[in-house]
């Protein structure tokens, strides 16, 4: 496919999902240099060797699972011009996303609780990467939630159809990258850690 082909609005939404591609993937790199300094971290003396994950980092597994479920139903009600079931999955979805940052403090909670903290004279290396990879992803989930309500407000406005979803598809491909971020990280933290 010739990407100068098309109308402007074609040229610009392709361009636009291409940025978020680049975007992506410099996410996956930045993920991927973490998680590698984690496993070349784990040989030191110092290196938690018996920590075992929070139940809310688990329970956050299925928030986040679910959410990337009520937002592929938004999509497929838009698309069927089901503007009242879009709404409902719309917001399903943001507060999916609020109650998964919700649970990942709880995890962060349950861990000092342990007896593990993240920085200061009690903290060790195994926490510290933790808190950093489970915060930046976070930060991105928080970055997701921005782009939801955007979404939201955008279809409240009435500026998708079944047509013209783009915003919509932007969000979802970057909530679904999220999502799936998260998977690997909980998978990778729990058999890692």
């Amino acid at each position: 496919m010739d990407l100068t082909q098309g109308t402007h609005e074609e040229k610009t939404g392709r361009a636009k999902k291409m940025m978020l591609w680049f975007g992506i993937i410099s996410l996956i790199m930045s993920f991927a240099g973490w998680t590698s300094a984690f496993v070349v971290s784990s040989s030191r003396p110092d290196w938690l060797a018996d920590f075992k994950m929070p139940q809310a980092f688990t329970i956050s597994v299925v928030l986040i699972v679910v959410s990337s479920f009520t937002l592929f139903l938004a999509k497929k009600a838009l698309k069927s011009n089901n503007r009242q079931m879009t709404s409902v999955y719309l917001v399903a979805t943001f507060l999916l996303g609020v109650g998964f940052i919700s649970n990942q403090f709880i995890g962060f909670q349950e861990i000092i609780n342990a007896g593990y903290n993240f920085t200061g004279p009690t903290s060790n290396i195994t926490m510290s990467y933790i808190y950093l990879i489970a915060m930046v992803h976070i930060l991105h989930v928080v970055a997701g939630l921005i782009a939801l309500m955007v979404v939201i407000y955008n279809h409240f406005k009435q500026k998708y159809s079944a047509d013209n979803m783009l915003g919509l598809e932007l969000a979802s491909t970057f909530w679904h990258f999220v999502d799936i971020l998260w998977i690997y990280l909980f998978g990778f933290l729990y058999f890692a850690a």
